[in-house]
């Protein structure tokens, strides 16, 4: 570069800082710090056939509620940023994956509430079969288009059977925990759905051994729907909530985390495959 050249850019330098475009920068930060969240959440529920109408409207209306819930509220707010980014998608087989709410931010309960608005506008669709893994990865992509910088990154599945359809779940959920995402699981052990031909006796250890991943993973069992607006609370208090939060700290004192025993072999991470191959009657596909 020649010294006429060099000169130039001085001097442009040197008149755009005359002319204030500094703090032009300094607002382009803080553009990119609003951005900022402290979670990245994906709820990701199960609607597939075994599901019926009622039980759909449950689950919608416990999330509802559940985000709502000033324990809900009060764990966004003691984040770093006091905001998430958030969305919610219905599964059931590979190709059936529904964005009912688009990523939003949750910051306040006027936030919450435009969320459940979305959440309860149109009712639940079910589907055919039930892909947790593709369920997981769709929820692995979702994070590259949400548009915010999560300080932790969390996919939160529910479901009512194993992974019947797709690629193996662990697999899928091997590949996101690698990209540091966490993956924590609500294993509906109802058995209130329309058939059991497909079903795992032990569902909390199938999604123990299979399904949940990352740093601080975990599930909670739901056994019956009378259980299920209290289990997402939880679910999400504990997501959302610091680890030194005294929220979380007072969950995890009333209702102890569930550590399975490790004396058992792991569990068959391909039963619900090996279900579906196997099946001899079938009069509704999940």
């Amino acid at each position: 570069m020649s010294a006429a050249a060099k000169a130039l850019l001085a001097g442009g330098a040197t008149l755009a800082l005359m002319l204030g475009l500094v703090p032009q920068s300094r607002v382009a930060d803080q553009a990119r710090a609003a951005d900022q969240v402290d979670v990245e959440l994906v709820l990701a529920v199960d609607v597939s056939l075994s599901m019926s109408p009622d039980e759909l409207e449950i689950q919608r209306h416990g999330y509802a509620a559940a985000l709502t819930h000033k324990h809900v509220l009060d764990a966004i707010a003691e984040g770093a940023y006091g905001k998430i980014a958030v969305t919610y998608v219905e599964w059931a087989g590979t190709t059936s994956q529904v964005v009912v709410v688009p990523w939003t931010i949750i910051a306040n309960r006027a936030d919450a509430e435009r969320v459940v608005q979305q959440l309860t506008a149109n009712p639940p669709n079910s589907a055919r079969r039930t892909s947790i893994s593709a369920a997981l990865e769709f929820g692995g992509d979702l994070f590259a288009e949400s548009g915010y910088r999560g300080m932790k990154r969390v996919i939160d599945i529910s479901g009512d059977g194993p992974n019947n359809q797709g690629a193996p779940v662990e697999l899928i959920r091997d590949g996101l925990v690698a990209q540091g995402i966490v993956i924590n699981g609500l294993p509906l052990m109802t058995n209130s759905s329309f058939g059991s031909a497909y079903d795992v006796a032990e569902l909390d250890r199938y999604y123990a051994d299979c399904v949940i991943g990352g740093p601080g993973a975990f599930m909670i069992p739901v056994n019956d729907w009378s259980q299920f607006p209290e289990a997402i609370r939880r679910k999400l208090v504990m997501e959302l909530a610091g680890p030194a939060s005294s929220l979380r700290a007072a969950e995890e004192a009333a209702h102890p985390p569930v550590v399975l025993a490790q004396a058992k072999p792991k569990f068959d991470c391909l039963v619900g495959e090996k279900l579906w191959r196997d099946r001899s009657w079938m009069w509704q596909d999940r």
